[in-house]
């Protein structure tokens, strides 16, 4: 891809920080995007489906965005922007129906292309118990090289990557935010640790802020990363129990920690096992299910 060509990809999903299928539209009849800047308001509108007014608000936003030095403002704050051609993007994602367009990352990129990766997600409010469940899933699993991809929330999501921190082993974290509005603030050190010897990613430009809707987005990369997801704990309805959802829609193996049954934590692993989840007690019992693929790791 030529200096230009990225630098018109950026400048796009700068000012419209949209999944893939949707930037796509733009590219069928302009794959260069050499175009973009001087189609007429009613084809983005049209292609988009978007309202005039958006539109020219839109394209004014890109134009003025062509003149951003992004190599430069992404060098500055350690960033990485790894576009969906990028030879270090996750061939899975693009299983998805909306892949991310980019993924900005800040670490070791080279992390994504781990072949063998295992989500650990749970509540919010996770208990001592889904710390001790992680600690003990975790030794076959870094003996293998596993690299756990979590979201970084508080709860489950900080106990596993600090989990996996203090093993030795290697995490991913997924966010919902831009890298200039870190989230959430409780595990700002944890972050930092990450992002200095490990990989955060996000597919948000770094200007953007952790708007509630961004979540559900951030948990179908989760779900497309991994191999399969553990659930330690989570209520019935949660923000864990969406991006199982996502998991089953890709594909994905669930794992679920059985659990004390007068915790209503424990209602949401329970039913994916009702519903045929693998009930999950040791780390070795996740291996069994990849034989062929961790044997050789």
């Amino acid at each position: 891809m030529t200096e230009e060509f990225l630098q018109r990809f950026y400048a796009l999903h700068y000012v419209y920080p949209k999944p893939l299928n949707k930037i796509l539209r733009l590219m069928e009849d302009d794959p260069e995007l050499c175009r973009l800047k001087n189609r007429p308001l009613i084809e983005w509108s049209v292609l988009l489906g978007i309202s005039m007014t958006q539109a020219a608000s839109l394209k004014k936003m890109y134009s003025d965005s062509l003149h951003i030095p992004f190599d430069e403002l992404y060098k500055k704050h350690k960033i990485t922007p790894i576009s969906y051609f990028h030879s270090h993007y996750p061939e899975s994602l693009l299983d998805l129906i909306d892949p991310p367009a980019i993924l900005y990352a800040k670490g070791d990129a080279s992390l994504l292309l781990a072949p063998f990766k295992i989500a650990i997600i749970g509540s919010r409010k996770a208990t001592g118990y889904s710390q001790a469940a992680i600690k003990t899933l975790l030794p076959p699993l870094m003996a293998k090289k596993t690299v756990i991809v979590s979201g970084l929330a508080v709860g489950a999501d900080a106990m596993a990557h600090q989990a996996v921190i203090d093993s030795g082993g290697r995490t991913i974290a997924v966010t919902g935010s831009g890298f200039l509005n870190p989230y959430p603030k409780e595990n700002l050190q944890l972050n930092n640790i990450i992002e200095e010897t490990h990989l955060v990613i996000t597919e948000y430009p770094p200007y953007m802020q952790p708007l509630r809707w961004n979540f559900p987005m951030r948990n179908r990369i989760i779900s497309g990363l991994s191999k399969g997801i553990i659930v330690t704990e989570a209520k019935e309805k949660s923000g864990t129990m969406s991006t199982v959802e996502h998991a089953l829609e890709h594909g994905r193996d669930v794992f679920a920690i059985p659990g004390d049954i007068y915790s209503p934590l424990s209602a949401g692993p329970h039913k994916l096992i009702a519903e045929g989840a693998v009930p999950l007690w040791n780390g070795v019992r996740v291996l069994e299910e990849y034989t062929q693929l961790t044997e050789d790791l």
